[in-house]
Order: structure tokens, then sequence, then C-alpha cells
């Protein structure tokens, strides 16, 4: 997300966590802070920036390696413990070293390649996601113990996040309070966050350690995916870096959130949005790979109980879109900064142009697809057309984006498809009577896909 006078395109239970520090550290952990018209697309084609990387989300791990992980681990009366592995910097992670016994920034200056592209804010932050860690037995609580140096103008913090048969759950902040997950989870991972205002303040982390446990829990109520029609911006920013360490492409095909807690990994699509116009004419199913417009932690999906901040803003309204139309917290956002536009989503110029036919910014109706439940689809060859039916004779009526997660409702047979996975006359049914070819899906999760 750009900046400027224009404002036009942008990027429960209670428990114990222990916070040993040395030096001192930031009172509230602020994470980062942070034209050419449509073109014909075939059932797999486009603008395609495909990487053959190692899978970083832990999703296909079985019992993480120790002389990976570095973990001293064990389980007692009090829960299972393990630690983080802080020199294991690489692929997953952005803007972080390692040395003398310390996890710091790699580049404290807060550049566009030091922070969330769709953000803008004068922020530099570092991200370390480590493996994810499978629990000797289930587990819905996590703890985190974090030994840390943050001087004044810096900000270090953890978030966990745990593995269900239907996918992860969101992130959550493991600071001044345990994660508690509402289901008991087989799997953990969590990131660490250094931010800084100042080049010369320098955080640090000397070690992070977890304890995963069990507490009593409310079962929670089904409810439906959630949707919100928001106002959405181009990111555009070409050669800048996302959240998640992707240097932004041409036409590149992802969303920015307003919260890390909806943020994929790099190359997963594990939180995905269907984003559409309000017309319902176009849509796109794309990974979340950044953070942005305006704030970093505005989850305004979420119910009051879980927004992590403006609890007292409607669910499914943005600070930003508040702030702006409202004069809510002084017209500004969460740095201070003068609100303008109503922005609770980015979209990066492939999606954009070519999956939404945007020409300007415009309201668009979003739906937070890992808030539901059902098998998901994963696109591992896009951007995919989404047609109106089963064959290529259908008209398109949208695009599903390289690693998106698209819940699937069932399947029929139609046009048979030579595909990057395989041959088949499958197609799968989206929402909305759309349909995609089997043959660009590179696996299927969270239940058994029926015909139709």
């Amino acid at each position: 997300m750009a900046f400027g006078p224009r404002g036009a395109s942008s990027s429960l239970l209670v428990g114990l966590l222990t916070v040993t520090l040395v030096g001192a550290l930031a009172p509230a952990t602020a994470y980062a802070a942070p034209h050419a018209p449509g073109r014909s697309t075939p059932d797999r084609s486009g603008p395609t920036v495909q990487r053959s990387a190692p899978d970083r989300s832990g999703l296909d791990r079985s019992a993480p390696d120790p002389s990976r992980s570095g973990r001293q681990s064990g389980t007692t009366t009090t829960g299972e413990h393990w630690s983080v592995d802080l020199t294991v910097v690489g692929g997953d992670d952005v803007n972080v070293r390692f040395g003398a016994g310390r996890l710091r920034l790699a580049d404290p200056r807060p550049t566009r390649h030091n922070r969330p592209a769709a953000l803008g804010a004068p922020i530099a932050e570092g991200v370390l996601l480590a493996p994810a860690y499978t629990l000797a037995g289930p587990a819905n609580r996590v703890h985190a113990a974090l030994t840390a140096e943050a001087p004044t103008g810096t900000a270090v913090g953890v978030q966990v996040r745990g593995w269900l048969p239907t996918g992860w759950t969101e992130w959550r902040e493991a600071g001044t309070a345990p994660a508690t997950f509402d289901r008991p989870v087989s799997r953990v991972q969590a990131r660490v966050l250094l931010t800084t205002r100042d080049a010369k303040a320098a955080a640090t982390v000397r070690a992070v350690q977890l304890t995963a446990d069990t507490a009593a829990v409310q079962k929670p109520a089904p409810t439906a995916v959630r949707s919100y029609r928001v106002f959405a911006t181009r990111e555009g920013e070409v050669g800048g870096v996302t959240a998640n360490g992707r240097t932004i492409q041409p036409r590149d095909h992802f969303v920015a959130l307003p919260s890390r807690r909806g943020l994929s990994p790099l190359d997963t699509g594990d939180y995905t949005v269907r984003v559409c116009t309000t017309s319902g004419s176009r849509c796109e199913y794309a990974p979340v790979w950044d953070v942005g417009p305006w704030n970093t932690r505005d989850d305004y999906w979420n119910p009051a109980a879980v927004r992590e901040n403006w609890k007292d803003l409607p669910q499914g309204r943005p600070e930003a879109q508040a702030a702006y139309q409202y004069g809510y917290n002084g017209g500004k956002d969460q740095f201070g900064r003068t609100v303008l536009n109503p922005a609770g989503i980015d979209l990066a110029d492939g999606t954009f142009w070519d999956g939404l036919l945007l020409t300007d910014n415009a309201w668009v109706d979003v739906t937070y697809l890992w808030t539901g439940s059902g098998p998901r689809g994963v696109i591992g060859s896009g951007p995919l057309n989404v047609r109106t039916g089963p064959g290529t004779s259908y008209p398109t009526r949208g695009l599903a984006a390289t690693h998106a997660n698209v819940p699937i409702q069932c399947y029929v047979k139609g046009q048979t498809v030579a595909g990057t996975y395989r041959t088949t006359n499958r197609w799968n049914r989206l929402a909305g009577g759309q349909y995609v070819s089997h043959a660009y899906v590179s696996t299927v999760y969270g239940g058994t896909v029926s015909p139709c």
C-alpha cells in the first residue's frame, strides 16, 4: 500500500506465561509497522511465479527431527516442553540472523525490503518461522517463555498455531497470556517476531521455550464461514517484500489483511480468501501473504471475544474503515497516521486486474475461508480458471491462485483435462456453482469429497 495524499493503493482460559527479559521490554508488543487490461487465461496459465520449495507449513512433516529443531522436549505432569531452535534461519524466515547466541534483525533499517510491503510504516521487522512440532498427545493450550532484550523503540513476540484434522488454527499470541485453542491440536508451530522503529536500537532473542498442556474449554458452537464487504485497494509495490518473505512479482496473486493471525507461511495457502466483486461476476481465491493495509493487529473478521484490538467495533468492520468514515480513534491507525481510505484488504496486481478485472479501488465481498470447514483442494499450479461448468467451453468467472486452498463441495465428471498433476475428467464444484479442473489440484485435505 503506497501512502500519500491520494490514499489510493496500499499494502480462553487463564494460564501462566513466563517472560524473562534482559533489558527493557517495550510495554506493548506492536508487530511490524507494517495498468493494463485483463488477459485471457487458460485453465492453468497466466503470469505464474511458482517455486519448487520444500514444505514450510509443517503440513507433511511427521515427528520433527531433533537435529533440525534443536529441541529439548519431554512430557511431564505440567505439560510437554520443547524449545525453538533460533539457529535455523533460512528460506522460511524474513530479515533475521543468528549470531553470538542471539536472534536479531539482519537489517534494522526501515526500508520497503524490511517491512510488510502493504504497510508502508516506518518500521523494520523480522520473523523466524520454526518447524512444526508434533506433540506426544493432543493439547489445547500453549505457554511461551521468552528470554529477550527489547530496548525502547523495539518489540519482540511469539505467535503459535495448532494443527487440526481440518487444517491450521489461526495464529495466536503467546505473549502476556497463553494461547488457547477451542479444540485439541496435534502439532504446534511457532514464529518469533522482532520489530524496531530505530535502526540503532537492537532487539535480540536468546531463547524461546514452549509448553503445551490441556485446559477445559467450552465446546465451540458451529458457525458459518465468515464473509464481509470491505474496501479493497491495489497493493502494487512490485519488487517489495511481503510479510512472509515473498518478493512481489508483476501481476502477482495474493492479498494482504491487517492482522498476522491469518498470514500464510511462504508458498502456502493455509489462509486463503475468496474475494469477489459486489456483483458476484468475478471472484478470485488468493492466499494471504502480506500484512496491511494500515494496521497489523486488526483481525476484524473475528468476534469481539477473540479480536485482538478495537473490540468495541462491529464484527466485520475494519478499524481503518471506522477511522475514515466515522473518525474512530481520532481518524488514525494504530501507528498514529491519518487514515486516507477505508481499506480492509489489499489486492496484488494480478488479483486486482486479472482476477477481478478491477480498474480502480472498490468495495468487495471477502470470505475468510479458514473460518469454515470441509474438504479443501490445494491449487498446485495456477492461476487456474474458475468456470461456470465442468469444461473449458464454459465461461470463466475468475481465478484460483497458486497455493490457494479452495473449499470443495463435491465433484462431477466433465471434459477430460491433462494437467500438471494428472489427466482426469473430474471437476471440483466450488461455492456459487463454479468449477475448477482437478488436473491442477495437488492435494485434498480436511475430509472426503463426494460426487455431486
